[in-house]
């Protein structure tokens, strides 16, 4: 069995969901500080790629990943919804999603964690992932970094834990050896494919991006099936 973890992101790059459909358990940390980024990401304009960045409450960038505040002070929702919009209105797959983003962004939304767990698992529906998803409070394990992940592969029985390349530069791989599991590493390789308004592919954009274009295809384009 094997399991990965992660904070969800908001609308992340096509490998985080690549991690996910490797897993048979994606446990989602919400009992954990707050990673810097995890309220941004990146589409396409006519003039290349913008971040559109969800603002935070600043007192709160150390608080644990589920206690981070929106600043709702800031009109961000509908300037993202005009953003995503203008740059997909004419992408082939769009109107697949436009009234999913509509409703989505006339939500008041009042927690970071909130959005970004509801938005990844309606894509995780979208990609037809099957993945379990288990959130780390729910475990009630203790430790830290490697140690907690050892915990959260005890816990639920994985004999496999799937990190993220990054993790080559934190991970006590002695350690997970020592608890008898297995560690891989994901090897994740962006697929080039259409993309409107890019004359060349720009990849790692949010799956906003690769569903405007490719719809039901997308899956296929993140596991490297296809290329159109």
């Amino acid at each position: 069995m094997i399991l990965s973890v992660h904070q969800p992101n908001y609308f992340p790059y096509p490998g985080f969901f690549h991690k996910i459909k490797l897993s048979d358990i994606f446990v989602v940390l919400d009992n954990v500080q707050y990673a810097k980024g995890s309220n941004r990401n990146k589409i396409i304009t006519s003039k290349g790629w913008t971040w559109i960045t969800v603002p935070i409450n600043k007192t709160h960038k150390f608080s644990r990943s589920s206690e981070v505040e929106i600043n709702n002070e800031i009109d961000w929702s509908s300037l993202h919804w005009a953003k995503i919009r203008t740059s997909y209105a004419n992408a082939k797959h769009f109107h697949l999603y436009k009234e999913y983003f509509e409703k989505l962004y006339k939500r008041n939304w009042k927690m970071l964690f909130e959005l970004n767990f509801e938005t990844t698992k309606k894509i995780v529906e979208w990609l037809g992932i099957k993945t379990k998803f288990v959130r780390e409070s729910e475990l009630k394990i203790k430790g830290k970094s490697t140690e907690r992940i050892i915990n959260a592969c005890k816990a639920l029985g994985a004999d496999t834990y799937l990190s993220g390349i990054g993790g080559k530069n934190y991970l006590n791989e002695k350690l997970i050896e020592k608890n008898n599991l297995k560690l891989v590493y994901q090897n994740y390789q962006p697929t080039p494919h259409k993309q409107y308004l890019a004359d060349t592919f720009i990849p790692n954009l949010s799956i906003i991006d690769l569903l405007a274009n490719m719809g039901p295809n997308s899956m296929d384009v993140i596991e490297g099936k296809q290329t159109k």
